[in-house]
């Protein structure tokens, strides 16, 4: 990993701490969409395993239970 990677990586885990809890499962279903799209690999599943850390401390002990709770609701308020 190159230093760049590295501070951009630490400059995105420093963004999602100010996140509200919408605005970071928003941007994993969104990276989610990315990872079955032909965006760079990579970059794609270094951020979503940042997020899915980021979850985690917010949530501890429950995994990724809230995320895919959100998934559910959001999905609901769509179909309405």
């Amino acid at each position: 990993m190159t230093r760049f990677a590295a501070v951009a990586e630490q400059e995105f885990a420093s963004a999602l701490v100010t996140m509200t809890n919408d605005e970071l499962f928003e941007l994993m279903a969104d990276l989610e969409a990315c990872g079955e799209a032909d965006w760079p690999a990579d970059e794609v599943f270094a951020k979503i395993v940042l997020i899915e850390s980021a979850i985690e401390r917010r949530f501890p002990g429950q995994m990724m239970r809230p995320f895919k709770q959100w998934q559910g609701r959001s999905h609901r308020l769509v179909m309405r």
